[in-house]
């Protein structure tokens, strides 16, 4: 068995509320998905599976979330080790880091080609700066992400790809999690 976690889009936005026990009974009794646990209520399930292929695992799960669901969950899959290797990459500077208020990862449903990275950097602005690494986004925002220009809406658009962010605490709590199992 290979141990995985799954973010999932917008699971408890926009008027929908799902209950973790829910969530994790969907994972456990109905994709027949081991040793389920949800990592605060935002759509983060780690989950022990017995395929190693990503991507039929992120479909698998998508569609059985918008049959109980009723409405359309983007599902993105990383293994425990691709994990811990994008809470270990150090993508800006560390005075940078110190003054940002903020910093996170972008899960992507697909690795950019480089002329797509290159349109992330380019919305680089004196508030906002972004590292394209493998099928991550990591951006530092320099204020609030509400106030900044950049949005999800925006990088999607550009790309025609779906993509969910978390903050990096989050990231590397998890990644911690994955680490001592």
């Amino acid at each position: 068995m290979t141990r995985f976690v799954a973010f999932l889009r917008a699971i408890n936005v926009g008027g929908h509320v799902v209950k973790m026990d829910v969530l994790r009974r969907v994972f456990s009794d109905h994709l027949g998905l081991a040793n389920v646990e949800t990592f605060i209520a935002s759509g983060n399930v780690l989950f022990d599976a017995t395929s190693r292929n990503e991507g039929a695992l992120e479909k698998k799960i998508a569609a059985r979330l918008e049959k109980t669901l009723g409405y359309e969950v983007a599902t993105f899959i990383r293994s425990d080790a691709d994990l811990i290797r994008v809470a270990e990459y150090q993508p800006f500077k560390q005075k940078d880091v110190q003054a940002a208020e903020g910093i996170y990862v972008g899960f992507l449903s697909g690795e950019p080609a480089p002329s797509e990275a290159r349109m992330v950097k380019s919305f680089r602005s004196d508030v906002d700066e972004f590292n394209v690494h493998g099928r991550e986004i990591y951006w530092l925002c320099r204020i609030r992400s509400t106030e900044s220009e950049f949005s999800l809406a925006k990088l999607e658009k550009a790309l025609r790809i779906q993509a969910t962010f978390r903050n990096i605490t989050t990231v590397r709590k998890i990644a911690a999690l994955l680490s001592a199992e």
